[in-house]
């Protein structure tokens, strides 16, 4: 077993359940972390028998572009990506940052952290 995490992704995106969130924006933040078998990959050094790393970045890309009223619901979404695109990875988990929410008072960012096997 193996792991493979992309750390500190940020995005500018339109995500929110307010509709002026939806329209103004914000910067948001993605850590993925995947586990799988890493093997192959480490004896053949061929980028075919493990996860890319530009592929999962990619498909992150994709998926903040769509809005989501919740960031459940976009980590959610990304998680089933990772699943369709690489079905032998053995669990994902993502954590989803908004910077600045919009709380009334200071708040660096909310985090939501979904975590799942298959």
């Amino acid at each position: 077993m193996g792991q493979i995490t992309l750390e500190g992704m940020e995005f500018f995106a339109f995500h929110g359940f307010y509709d002026e969130e939806q329209k103004i924006g914000n910067k948001y933040g993605i850590d993925l972390t995947i586990n799988t078998d890493l093997r192959r990959a480490a004896e053949s050094d061929n980028l075919d028998e493990t996860v890319n790393y530009e592929v999962l970045y990619a498909l992150v890309l994709e998926e903040m572009k769509i809005p989501a009223r919740l960031l459940e619901h976009l980590g959610h979404r990304i998680i089933d990506k990772v699943y369709e695109r690489f079905p032998f990875v053995q669990t994902v988990k993502v954590n989803v940052y908004k910077y600045n929410p919009p709380l009334g008072g200071i708040c660096k960012w909310a985090k939501v952290t979904l975590e799942e096997a298959r």
